[in-house]
Order: C-alpha cells, then sequence, then structure tokens
C-alpha cells in the first residue's frame, strides 16, 4: 500500500515534469494542485478559526464564569462551539492529509537515483539539487549553501505563519504563550529541515506559502461581509427620538 502511495507522488511529478521540464517546477505544479483539492476543506477551517476570534471574549466569560464547576464549563463551551461551528478535527485535518505526503516525496527524492537515470533534479539554477539537503549542501560551499538556507527558513517560518496571523489583533490572555510554543515549534522545524531534502522543502514551503494567502484573503473577505451585515442591521435599527417633555408651569392663582 504505501509503495502504491509512493508510485503515486512520483508518477504526478514525473507527469508534470514532461511538460515544464524541471523537477522543482513540477513539484510546484503538483503542491498547487493538492491545495486546490483541501481549498474548501481548509475554508471550513478558516472561518471557523475567524468565527474563534471573534467570540473569544464570550469563550473567556464562560470560562470565567464556571471556572469553579469545570463539568458545567466544558458543556458550556461545547454549545458555544456548536453555533460557532468550531470543529477541532477539522483544523488538524489538512495537516494530517499533507504528511503522508510528506513523507512519501521525502523518501521519493532518496530513491530518484534507482527510479530515474541521468536527470538532474534541480530547481531551475536557483536550486540544483532537490535530493540534497541543507546539511549536504553547506559542506559543498557557502554560495551553494545560501538558497536551501533561504528554503529552510521559508519552510519553518510558513508553517506557524497562519497560526500567528490569528493571534494577531487579539486579547487572548494565553496570546504570548502561544506565541512562545510557535517560536520554539518552528525552530524545531528548522532542526528538521537541516536533513531534509530540498524538494520536500520546496512542497512544504510551497503549500505554507499557498495557505498563508489563503487565509488573508478570506479573513478580509469574512471581515468584509461582517461589515456589510452590520451596515445593514444599523439601516433596519428603528431610530430612537429622545423626546424632552416640558415641564409645565403652574398656572398663577389670583390674590384674593
Amino acid at each position: 500500500m504505501w509503495e502504491a502511495i509512493k508510485d503515486a507522488v512520483f508518477y504526478c511529478i514525473e507527469f508534470f515534469y514532461n511538460f515544464v521540464s524541471d523537477w522543482g517546477l513540477a513539484i510546484i505544479v503538483v503542491t498547487l494542485i493538492f491545495r486546490l483539492i483541501l481549498f474548501p476543506l481548509m475554508q471550513k477551517q478558516i472561518k471557523a478559526s475567524y468565527k474563534m476570534q471573534k467570540f473569544s471574549p464570550r469563550l473567556r466569560e464562560i470560562q470565567e464564569k464556571y471556572a469553579d464547576d469545570q463539568q458545567r464549563q466544558a458543556e458550556e463551551l461545547q454549545k458555544a462551539y456548536s453555533e460557532i461551528g468550531f470543529n477541532p478535527i477539522t483544523g488538524c485535518l489538512p495537516i494530517l492529509l499533507q504528511m503522508p505526503i510528506f513523507i512519501a516525496l521525502f523518501q521519493v527524492l532518496q530513491e530518484m537515483g534507482s527510479r530515474t537515470e541521468g536527470s538532474t533534479y534541480s530547481f531551475f539554477n536557483i536550486l540544483p539539487n532537490l535530493v540534497n539537503s541543507p546539511a549536504a549542501m553547506l559542506n559543498i560551499g557557502v554560495d551553494a549553501f545560501l538558497p536551501y538556507l533561504l528554503l529552510l527558513i521559508l519552510f519553518a517560518g510558513c508553517t506557524f505563519l497562519p497560526s500567528l496571523l490569528q493571534q494577531i489583533g487579539t486579547n487572548n490572555p494565553q496570546k504570548n504563550q502561544t506565541i512562545i510554543m510557535m517560536a520554539i515549534m518552528t525552530i524545531f522545524m528548522l532542526f528538521i529541515g537541516w536533513n531534509s531534502p530540498a524538494g520536500v522543502l520546496l512542497f512544504w514551503a510551497t503549500s505554507s506559502i499557498f495557505g498563508v494567502a489563503q487565509q488573508v484573503i478570506s479573513t478580509q473577505i469574512f471581515k468584509s461581509q461582517d461589515k456589510i451585515e452590520e451596515e445593514k442591521e444599523a439601516e433596519l435599527k428603528p431610530v430612537e427620538v429622545d423626546v424632552v417633555r416640558k415641564v409645565k408651569k403652574k398656572r398663577p392663582t389670583k390674590k384674593k
């Protein structure tokens, strides 16, 4: 089964390589097609995250109100999540779906020498060898290593940039801890990418950049839709007129 997945990944890349005549560009094309397939699923996740950010004051209010009753707090939070439409599994699913492709591509690039002969696995003149890792290119020289270093930083940074964008502009009391955790995870991704083939980093960096663009554009669309809805509600809301009644003066009485 796993060999079949690896063969499918290789044949997809090889198919587009026959059109574009560049292995790196073929990987990018396959990645973009894969992200377009995941687009509806990611859109649901982005919308749920946007609603979570919008309703975060309400969620904090529930946590504070039922701080001494964990069971009631969990029930109320579950009700709120249902109203918002938030599902933690939906948020993790895009990453989980990409991981098999990530691992299969890793192994396929390691086996490129046995799968084909005489091909130069490069991304134009930018990355001369997609099979080599940044660690391997450092041994060749600084000039050869620099493009791989930039790709490694792009790979690590873009992986957690969507989560960082979600924290901007929020009043979440745990925002600082979340940012610190993302910084630690970014360092961990640098460690993973250090010995990974450049083709794998190219796949993941392309996927992450697509995800960031989708999140930024979608969030702006959601904000515009909310603004339009608020303006419509304001127009339909009846105008309240504050009428101040004049105090009647007492009529003067005739002196007898």
